[in-house]
């Protein structure tokens, strides 16, 4: 017999090639919960025809806390915990029962394993904790976009490390609401750091390069901008944006404010000695990766970078390496590369013309 009366509730818009798949993996739940946006294909059709419980309804003006919160309205007061997810996550199997052996220590909320996106072999890239599951009273989500579940009473939360949630996007959707809507939230709460900063990035990812190197300026002098990861890639993104107004000095100058503001994380590391090797300056990049590769810890935080800890480091070292003529320690790193991108033809490569290097300096 279950513990706890567990409900799942989710909004979408369009999104009936996830449906069965969803369901299929959030079934494990007493009941689900969905508020549909304004669908016009069979979404809600396919939905209800699985058993799940619909609400349509569109939201003028569009904000994803709005919805949310209305789909939570949706989800019976009497019920234990709250699971959010969308349509495009699913869930490792045997959720529910770790999850209810997580509650029973007394949680308010959940934190667990969110894989948000994988590489091209299928294994994990970018991964970090997120904390969706809540109990029913006492919570609301705030921010039109990236919203946060804010707790209204004050909370306990419990890691649920062996519950695994895997995001699989779909990469046709547009982006383009979350632009005007982080404006929107920053303008709703100028002191919110978060946002300040999904707003820079997002300018930066648009190519706005002015717009980003001022907005996360402005994230940095936040009084409550404190958290170091997140102080870093600001400043990461700051030094992109200036390469992308092909100011190289100024990008110099960030990528080593990054390193110095939050030194036991390799994206900083990474990202200059790319930038270095890119200008010819070999042995300045094999310092900075040699000192990369000594940061073995990945902490699963948002912030995290895939190219940090996929083959794209050692593809690069190989690279300098065999610029410096250091051909062992060359080859050493593009066989890395390979084992982790098996089938990269350029790798491929790159690995004949190394290895053909080192027998000809042996010989």
């Amino acid at each position: 017999m279950n513990k706890y009366k567990v409900c799942v509730y989710a909004i979408c818009k369009n999104e009936s090639k996830f449906v069965e798949r969803w369901v299929n993996s959030m079934k494990e739940a007493d009941q689900i919960y969905v508020l549909d946006t304004g669908s016009s294909d069979d979404t809600v059709k396919l939905l209800k025809s699985l058993g799940v419980k619909v609400k349509v309804e569109e939201i003028k003006p569009w904000r994803f806390d709005v919805a949310r919160n209305k789909a939570l309205d949706m989800v019976p007061e009497d019920t234990d915990i709250c699971v959010c997810t969308d349509l495009d996550e699913v869930f490792d199997a045997g959720w529910r029962e770790k999850m209810e052996d997580a509650w029973s220590k007394g949680a308010d909320k959940l934190k667990y394993y969110y894989i948000w996106s994988f590489d091209e072999q299928n294994n994990p890239a970018v991964t970090f904790y997120i904390a969706k599951v809540h109990k029913r009273k006492g919570y609301k989500w705030l921010h039109p976009v990236h919203e946060v579940l804010n707790s209204i009473e004050g909370e306990k939360e419990i890691i649920a490390d062996e519950v695994v949630l895997k995001h699989y996007p779909d990469l046709t959707k547009s982006r383009q609401s979350y632009l005007p809507l982080l404006e929107l939230s920053v303008e709703e709460d100028h002191l919110d750091d978060r946002n300040r900063h999904y707003l820079g990035r997002e300018y930066m990812y648009y190519g706005k390069w002015n717009e980003a190197i001022d907005t996360l300026i402005k994230h940095l002098e936040l009084p409550n901008a404190t958290w170091k990861p997140e102080r870093c890639a600001s400043m990461r993104f700051i030094a992109r944006s200036y390469l992308g107004l092909k100011r190289t000095r100024e990008a110099e100058m960030w990528y080593k404010l990054a390193i110095k503001e939050e030194p036991n994380m390799r994206e900083a590391y990474v990202e200059l000695a790319s930038l270095d090797m890119d200008l010819g300056k070999m042995e300045e990049a094999y310092k900075l990766l040699t000192e990369a590769f000594t940061i073995k810890n990945r902490d699963l935080v948002y912030i995290n970078e895939a190219f940090c800890w996929n083959d794209y480091i050692y593809d690069i070292m190989a690279i300098v390496c065999y610029n410096l003529g250091y051909y062992p320690e060359s080859l050493v790193n593009i066989k890395k590369a390979l084992e982790i991108a098996p089938n990269n033809e350029r790798l491929k490569e790159n690995y004949k013309l190394i290895a053909s290097s080192l027998n000809f300096k042996e010989n």
